[in-house]
């Protein structure tokens, strides 16, 4: 969650696209794997496998469900 937490803040913070920092955000979890037991090398490596696309479809969901619960709220 805090590499999430990273990268959210690096977009805001950077004149980077958001796609390339996502890549880069994607290769470093994918390194990450490499220090997983064999076990577990895969899922790790499935979990590193979202594409862009998938990626804000789920940040969009997140987003619009906390605007929601923020309106109720108020």
């Amino acid at each position: 969650m805090s590499k999430l937490l990273i990268v959210l803040v690096m977009f805001n913070i950077t004149g980077c696209s958001n796609k390339a920092l996502y890549d880069k955000f994607i290769l470093d979890n994918r390194d990450d794997c490499a220090t997983e037991p064999t076990a577990t090398y895969f899922e790790c490596i499935e979990r590193a496998n979202i594409t862009y696309e998938e990626y804000e479809r789920e940040r969009k969901k997140i987003t619009e469900s906390q605007d929601h619960m923020t309106d109720r709220k108020q």
